[in-house]
């Protein structure tokens, strides 16, 4: 089974450097374009999914359907949510409030200022995605099936977090640019370290 995480195409609040969080947000048009420019690097690769999550806000939806088609049945799964920041929803990161600094400043030792879902909680319900995934994994036969998982930048630095435990902590520091792809194959009961393959930006986001 090979496993497609990605972050949704650029929205309006990226592009003005907002927490956007559980902001139900559509994308923009370069973010369709961006999720257009996904489809094609999978059209180009001959790889066709056989499921479809997306986190269940519209930006996410939208990125999958563009990607996977019309007609393709799309599940939502509120693990794939972006991080809750409660609030701080909607803050500039170009002009920080002092807990956010502290916070963004070091990941791993310094928690979310209160009232924002924590970092351990966003691997946690990332890694029981996973889990969910491993449990309907083809159990035989000879075709892999191909998954595509549209979510958001904090939480798929969570599944990457999970993915990936001897990172301690590094990827929540990464930038992780609007559509990019990461793929992981399961296989003989475990995930192989994630690898991204493709990347369409390098401007800094949300």
């Amino acid at each position: 089974m090979n496993l497609y995480l990605i972050r949704h195409g650029e929205t309006a609040k990226n592009r003005q450097k907002l927490l956007q969080g559980r902001s139900d947000v559509p994308l923009n048009e370069n973010g369709r374009k961006q999720a257009r420019q996904a489809a094609r690097f999978f059209e180009e690769k001959g790889i066709r999914f056989d499921r479809v999550y997306a986190s269940p806000l519209i930006r996410a939806v939208e990125t999958a359907r563009i990607i996977a088609g019309e007609d393709a049945e799309i599940l939502t799964d509120d693990r794939l949510l972006e991080m809750d920041y409660g609030p701080w929803e909607g803050c500039s990161l170009e002009r920080p409030a002092p807990e956010l600094i502290r916070f963004f400043s070091d990941f791993v030792h310094n928690p979310a200022p209160q009232g924002m879902e924590s970092l351990d909680h966003v691997k946690e319900r990332m890694g029981l995605f996973l889990e969910m995934l491993k449990e309907t994994a083809p159990s035989g036969g000879d075709r892999q099936g191909n998954i595509l998982a549209s979510t958001h930048a904090i939480a798929l630095k969570g599944a990457l977090e999970e993915l990936m435990p001897e990172s301690r902590g590094s990827w929540w520091s990464r930038y992780i640019g609007t559509c990019s792809v990461f793929r992981t194959e399961y296989a003989g009961g475990i995930f192989s370290s994630p690898v991204e393959i493709l990347s369409l930006t390098n401007e800094p986001g949300v």
